[in-house]
C-alpha cells in the first residue's frame, strides 16, 4: 500500500472499535519497539485479543498483521524514528565497520541477556536422549539448521536435516517418540513449519524451538524453547546480526553437549579428525 501507516491510521480512526482504538493508542506512543512484536506480543501489551489485532489490520485496509507490520516500520523510517545513526550515503568505510561492529554485538548481548541456562540444560538432555536429531528451518533459517547439523554431525551421526518443507513433513510422519526435532525459526510462526511441527508431535518427537518470540505459535508446540533476544525489523529480514546470534545459541548447546560427556568428545573429535585428514593439502 502506498499510503504513509500514519495517514491511514489518522484516515480510519474514526471507523475503530473501542478495542481497535486500544491498539492505535499502543502503536502511536510505541512505534519503535511495536514493529518488532510478534501479534500475540501485540495483544497482550494493549490487552486485546490476537483477533481485535487482526481486525485493527484490516480496519486499515491491510490483508493482515505481517503487511501491517511492514507499513509501520516503513512509516518509521521515513518519520526517523529508528535507530538516528543509521549510516548514509557518503558514510565512511570506517564507520561503516564501526556500524556493523555494533549491531553483532547488540545482537549477541540480547540473546544472551534473554537466552535461558535451565533451557539449554532441557534440550541438550533431549538431544543426549534422542536417538536422531532433525535440525530443521525454512528459507535462510534452513541454511543456518544445516550448520547447526554439521557442526553437531563431528560429534554424533545422529544428527542429520531434511530439504523443502515437503521432506520435513515426510520426515515428521516418520519419527518415533526416541526423535528429537530443532527447529529455527526467528518468527516462530510460518505455515510450512506449523505443518511439520503438528506432524513430529502427533509422531511422538520431542521439539526444540530456537526463536525470538516465546508466545508464537510454534513456542506452544515446543518442549523447549530457546529464545534469540536480537531484533529484527520487517524491513531486514535474514539480517547476518541476527544470524550470528542464532548461531550464538547453537554454540552454546553445543559446548553444553561436549562437556557434558568428554569422553566421548574427545573420542569422535580423534576420529572425525583422522577421517578429514586426508581431505587436507
Amino acid at each position: 500500500m502506498s499510503t504513509n501507516f500514519w495517514e491511514l491510521l489518522h484516515q480510519r480512526q474514526d471507523e475503530l472499535t473501542k478495542s481497535g482504538r486500544m491498539v492505535a493508542d499502543y502503536l502511536i506512543h510505541h512505534a519503535d519497539e511495536a514493529q518488532y512484536l510478534s501479534i500475540s506480543s501485540l495483544a497482550r501489551a494493549c490487552n486485546v485479543a490476537e483477533a481485535t489485532v487482526f481486525r485493527f489490520c484490516r480496519a486499515l485496509g491491510f490483508e493482515g498483521y505481517h503487511e501491517m507490520r511492514i507499513a509501520l516500520a516503513q512509516a518509521n523510517v521515513t518519520a526517523s524514528l529508528i535507530n538516528q545513526s543509521e549510516p548514509e550515503p557518503g558514510t565512511t568505510t570506517a564507520k561503516l565497520c564501526e556500524h556493523a561492529s555494533a549491531l553483532f554485538i547488540t545482537a549477541i548481548n540480547g540473546t544472551q541477556n534473554a537466552l535461558s541456562p535451565d533451557a539449554v540444560d532441557q534440550a541438550v538432555d533431549l538431544l543426549r536422549a534422542a536417538k536422531q536429531v532433525f535440525c530443521l528451518g525454512q528459507g535462510g533459517s534452513m541454511l543456518l539448521a544445516n550448520d547447526i547439523c554439521a557442526r553437531f554431525s563431528s560429534l554424533s551421526n545422529k544428527f542429520r536435516t531434511a530439504g523443502d518443507s515437503h521432506l520435513q513433513l515426510l520426515s515428521a510422519s516418520l519419527m518415533t517418540e526416541e526423535d528429537v526435532v530443532l527447529f529455527v525459526s526467528y518468527s516462530g510462526a510460518t505455515r510450512d513449519m506449523m505443518e511439520t511441527l503438528r506432524t513430529a508431535k502427533a509422531s511422538g518427537a520431542k521439539i526444540i524451538l530456537l526463536t525470538h518470540y516465546e508466545d508464537s505459535p510454534g513456542a506452544a508446540l515446543a518442549d523447549v524453547v530457546l529464545l534469540c533476544g536480537a531484533q529484527e525489523s520487517p524491513l531486514d529480514s535474514g539480517s547476518i546480526p541476527i544470524k550470528v546470534a542464532v548461531l550464538y545459541v547453537a554454540e552454546v548447546l553445543l559446548l553444553r553437549y561436549m562437556l557434558d560427556d568428554p569422553q566421548q568428545t574427545t573420542d569422535a573429535q580423534d576420529r572425525t579428525s583422522e577421517a578429514v585428514a586426508i581431505k587436507l593439502l
